[in-house]
């Protein structure tokens, strides 16, 4: 069954959108609605961001966001953060 979950891509899913939740939780609030992270490779944890000055804004609490993610889910190992720039941000997930 774990490995039929795996092949359609329903574990993968299911972890995304809880990283989407405990992004909800430690993310400032100014960058709440303009920014969703999206997956976590070798513990660098991808962002899609509305406009590139939310880069800027991001690299000011990068630090902390860091501590809080570890906090809450020590086992993705997350050392950095990448913003990106994306335009469907704001908009809700298939």
């Amino acid at each position: 069954m774990s490995k039929l979950l795996a092949r359609t891509g329903y574990a993968r899913e299911q972890s995304s959108s809880q990283l989407e939740g405990i992004w909800e939780q430690v993310v400032p609030e100014t960058l709440r609605e303009k920014s969703r992270a999206t997956t976590i490779k070798r513990g660098l944890l991808e962002v899609l961001v509305t406009h590139s000055a939310l880069v800027q804004e991001m690299s000011f609490h990068k630090r902390k966001v860091i501590e809080q993610l570890t906090q809450l889910i020590p086992q993705a190992a997350i050392s950095d953060i990448r913003c990106r720039v994306s335009a469907d941000v704001g908009e809700p997930r298939p």
